[in-house]
């Protein structure tokens, strides 16, 4: 499975959301959001369209208006706005349960290729099923506090991240899945 831009830009963009409403700030303007991410803004505006459209972000318009969660990032799987903005998680069509379509192999039901590709398919649904937004924004954050990284979208803004506690390590180079394996077997 390969996620095309728009389900790229589009995770990118729900994840700063998350980010603002976990540090407080409610609304993220566009701009904001393709500059921390450096996308294109026009292509990004259509993006937040279609997660607007799914319902998990909402706009306000005017001077003061932007672009925030419109549900709580823990109600938020990371499978469901990915299959929002691209559809089927399969490698292959005829191995998707949402965007089924038949393949040119003659015998579909004895196909190897068909049965090794829906595993790789459930196993990608399965992880991406797991998480939630806010699962992800919690390792994010730990990362930037770990490092004493700046927030992308908080421009010059004086924002002190807590240090991560000890006995709660963010190291995405271990693997998105530990981190997160961690702070759940730690009661977080």
């Amino acid at each position: 499975m390969q996620l095309s831009k728009k389900a790229e830009y589009g995770l990118r963009a729900i994840i700063q959301l998350g980010m603002a409403r976990d540090l407080g700030r409610e609304l993220l303007s566009v701009n904001e959001l393709a500059q921390s991410n450096g996308l294109p803004i026009k292509f990004l505006e259509r993006v937040l369209m279609d997660l607007r459209t799914a319902g998990y972000i909402e706009t306000r318009r005017g001077k003061a208006g932007g672009y925030s969660l419109s549900k709580c990032a823990s109600e938020i799987k990371m499978g469901d706005v990915v299959r929002s903005l691209d559809g089927r998680l399969a490698p292959i069509c005829c191995a998707s349960e949402y965007a089924y379509q038949r393949c040119s192999c003659p015998d579909e039901a004895h196909c190897g290729l068909r049965m090794l590709m829906i595993d790789v398919r459930n196993a990608i649904a399965r992880i991406l099923d797991r998480y939630t937004l806010a699962q992800v924004v919690e390792v994010t954050l730990r990362k930037l506090r770990r490092d004493g990284a700046p927030v992308p979208f908080l421009g010059s803004l004086p924002v002190v991240l807590e240090p991560t506690r000890p006995d709660h390590p963010a190291d995405p180079e271990a693997g998105f899945l530990a981190s997160l394996s961690l702070l759940e077997n730690q009661g977080v």
